[in-house]
């Protein structure tokens, strides 16, 4: 059986895989408290999530987080999904430390200490785009190397 994962890309695969699959096992066993600063985070970011429950809101997210990570562990899943999904969900964490107020330094990019943590979500966006780049250029080149 061909894994559809090449090896050279499962260390990150796996790291990024498993540290997602526990951001979201964590947010699934949080209460109330942290179902409300959690969308309470993403609200002030994107307000059209005003509307939504706290906690639906926070459930649904969480089952995201760890149906990405199990995607990424996986090696059955090829890159390019794994990588597209990775890109778009990191685009999306990019965008609470671009909008939020307070994460970065005035007239710039770099974070405040309080930023710090959102910030570096930008390595995973650089993952998820280095396997999608990688696949495109694969498929689009014809080179068909082993790994």
């Amino acid at each position: 059986m061909r894994f559809l994962a090449r090896a050279h890309q499962m260390p990150a695969r796996l790291i990024v895989g498993a540290f997602i699959v526990n951001s979201g096992l964590s947010k699934l066993k949080g209460g109330d408290e942290v179902a409300e600063q959690i969308h309470g985070t993403a609200k002030a970011a994107y307000p059209f999530l005003e509307s939504q429950d706290p906690r639906e809101f926070t459930r649904r997210f969480a089952t995201a987080e760890v149906a990405l990570g199990a995607a990424l562990i996986v090696p059955l899943v090829p890159s390019l999904l794994a990588g597209a999904a990775l890109t778009a969900f990191a685009g999306g964490l990019n965008g609470l430390y671009l909008r939020l107020p307070g994460m970065r330094e005035p007239g710039g990019l770099r974070p405040t200490e309080q930023g710090t943590a959102l910030a570096k979500d930008t390595w995973l966006l650089g993952i998820g785009s280095g396997l999608v780049l990688e696949e495109l250029g694969r498929a689009c080149c014809g080179r068909r190397g082993r790994d």
